[in-house]
């Protein structure tokens, strides 16, 4: 049975800033990702604000709005057999600190707030997010 599905990554705007995004994208084809789509972009605080609902009453909501809407970002839709999974162990831990060796965020985290990726948590949050960047 496959079950091949979709998720959404960002690269966050750390990682572009120090141009990086050639060697995430390089790390998510090794672990056989397909990138299906993807696109540069910088969002307002606003989009933001609305993309991190889900987090809205937490204590790091705004740093994280005001975080994701500071620089370029690269959103990328990403497909293979249990994606969202799959890319959530590629990533690692949120803490770069706690995120095992080979992850992306152990290689290139520089902290909790500057983790330089995100991923959907769930098929349904990806569809979700998926559709948030890439409404067409």
């Amino acid at each position: 049975m496959n079950n091949t599905e979709q998720t959404l990554s960002i690269i966050k705007p750390d990682a572009v800033e120090r141009n990086l995004e050639n060697e995430i994208k390089q790390m998510f084809k090794d672990k056989g990702f397909q990138i299906i789509r993807e696109k540069k972009i910088q969002i307002e605080k606003s989009e933001a604000e609305s993309f991190y609902k889900v987090h809205e009453t937490k204590p790091f909501y705004n740093d994280l709005c005001a975080y994701l809407s500071s620089g370029p970002i690269v959103v990328m839709v990403l497909e293979k057999e249990n994606a969202v999974v799959g890319n959530r162990e590629l990533m690692g831990a949120t803490n770069p600190k706690d995120a095992l060796d080979g992850t992306i965020r152990k290689k290139y985290g520089i902290s909790i707030d500057k983790n330089s990726v995100h991923g959907s948590d769930s098929p349904e949050n990806a569809k979700i997010e998926i559709n948030f960047f890439f409404k067409d």
